[in-house]
């Protein structure tokens, strides 16, 4: 299994779809590398030479942002952006989408598990009373979310 930039390529692959393995590297930058590198499109990723996978590494290093240096950027932008307090870096810390769409409804993917927020019940405050009351009754601390009087 060739690696380039310690990322190891699928062998079974042709070249253009095994390069697209590393992270920052999509269909069009493929396809511009494995063209600039004089590579065959066709070939599998099996039957790269060593030259051709220098020539690849040369040209991912010299003139593309990959892998960590490219996650690493994108986590340099965010703390910037929550450094200066502007509104997408505080979406960002809050966890809110930060491109304008609607967090009343829906958003959950960033907003997380449904949390309910409101009154308690009218059962359910009695209840948490009667627990207070028998608690108090035996000694003990009051049941946590009792009201205190």
């Amino acid at each position: 299994m060739p690696r380039i930039l310690g990322v190891d390529i699928p062998v079974n692959k042709r070249v253009t779809y095994a390069l697209q393995t590393i992270y920052g590297i999509g269909p069009a930058i493929a396809a511009e590398i494995v063209e600039r590198a004089k590579i065959d499109p066709q070939i599998k990723a099996s039957e790269l030479t060593d030259e051709n996978i220098a020539a690849i590494t040369v040209l991912l290093q010299n003139d593309y942002t990959v892998e960590g240096d490219l996650r690493r950027e994108l986590v340099t932008n965010i703390r910037r952006l929550q450094v200066i307090n502007s509104y997408r870096g505080m979406r960002h810390k809050k966890g809110l989408p930060c491109r304008g769409q609607r967090t009343r409804t829906n958003a959950r993917t960033r907003k997380g598990k449904k949390i309910t927020v409101g009154a308690i019940r009218d059962k359910t405050q009695r209840r948490v009373a009667a627990s207070a009351a028998d608690a108090k009754a035996a000694g003990a601390a009051p049941a946590q979310g009792a009201k205190k009087k």
